[in-house]
């Protein structure tokens, strides 16, 4: 888990220095070697990490727009994941999805920008895993600010009634979007949510790695017996804006320093060197994934761009005539020659 969450933390601290290059003074979404928007998870590593221990290469996750930690810790290839974020050829899906949709079918992993939007997939994964006789399970991360949403209760009210293989992990970093928590949700503990569903609930209300790891432990557990669902919400901290970006003038300059005091990762070092590993050893782990890390995120960028003919490949709807360059007899509709 400790690997897993340096190199959460490093990645995205790499991502922020190359996201912003050539997007300063003036703010330029559109600017450097990776274009659009960018959301980071700094501060949430616990909450992938605690989770994805107990799964399998078979179990699905699904994940919110905040998603490079949890796809560390599924086992997502980390250089093909670096190269979609840059938009290579060579990235999970050929440069097209970006940072929010990363789809990595090897470890049943997806990710989609859409609010609440992982949990119907995962319910059906979940569904799938009954139907198939198989003890694999399906995980939907959400973020607070989701619990809100038609299509979460939907899949809380599926997932119960068909008693399937699934959790639903909620991660609370106080803030939804740039509104507090209590101003948007009836509901200081989200993990209450279940009880309208005759479901299990449990919150882990401090930012701990190994709390988060032994209530995933029963939750998995519980899920993988053919015991149900459950709906597990942990408490995480945000330490950068929403995007990259943010200038965060709704967010109190006490509470970043609040939110940065409580580091799940130094906490998880702290345990390990009580519980017999040393100095060296930690700074071994730390070295190795930022070594990893450097090397997929050079890797990345040597990669080629995709050729923009191929804009409409790999699509559901074929282009409209003469869209992608070629000559059509039947394109004309008004009566002219062409």
């Amino acid at each position: 888990m400790y690997e897993d969450m340096v190199t959460a933390r490093y990645y995205e601290e790499r991502l922020q220095e190359e996201y912003m290059e050539g997007k300063q003074p003036a703010f330029d979404i559109s600017a450097g070697p990776i274009p659009g928007e960018l959301h980071l998870a700094a501060g949430h590593e616990a909450s992938g990490a605690g989770v994805c221990a107990h799964l399998r290469d078979d179990d699905t996750v699904t994940a919110p727009h905040r998603p490079h930690h949890i796809a560390i810790a599924k086992g997502v290839d980390l250089k093909r994941m670096t190269a979609e974020i840059f938009g290579r050829e060579t990235g999970l899906s050929k440069g097209k999805g970006g940072h929010m949709h990363l789809f990595d079918p090897d470890v049943n992993f997806a990710c989609s920008g859409i609010i609440a939007q992982g949990c119907p997939p995962a319910v059906g994964a979940a569904l799938a895993a009954k139907k198939r006789n198989t003890d694999a399970v399906a995980v939907a991360f959400l973020g607070e600010g989701a619990i809100d949403q038609g299509g979460f209760l939907e899949s809380l009210n599926f997932a119960s009634v068909q008693n399937l293989p699934v959790v639903f992990v909620v991660e609370d970093n106080d803030w939804a979007i740039s509104m507090p928590k209590e101003r948007v949700t009836d509901v200081r503990d989200g993990s209450k949510r279940a009880d309208g569903f005759e479901m299990h609930g449990e919150r882990v209300d401090h930012d701990d790695a190994i709390d988060v790891y032994e209530a995933a432990e029963r939750a998995v557990g519980r899920a993988r017996d053919g015991n149900g669902p459950t709906l597990l919400e942990v408490q995480v901290h945000r330490r950068m804006g929403h995007f990259m970006g943010d200038a965060e003038g709704y967010r109190p300059e006490a509470d970043v320093e609040r939110h940065k005091a409580r580091d799940s990762i130094e906490r998880l070092a702290e345990d390990l060197r009580k519980y017999g590993v040393t100095g060296d050893e930690v700074d071994e782990i730390r070295e190795g994934a930022e070594n990893r890390v450097d090397h997929a995120i050079d890797w990345a960028k040597e990669q080629p761009e995709p050729d923009p003919s191929a804009a409409h490949e790999d699509v559901f709807a074929n282009p409209p005539a003469g869209a992608a360059g070629e000559t059509s007899t039947t394109a004309a509709t008004d009566g002219g020659e062409e």
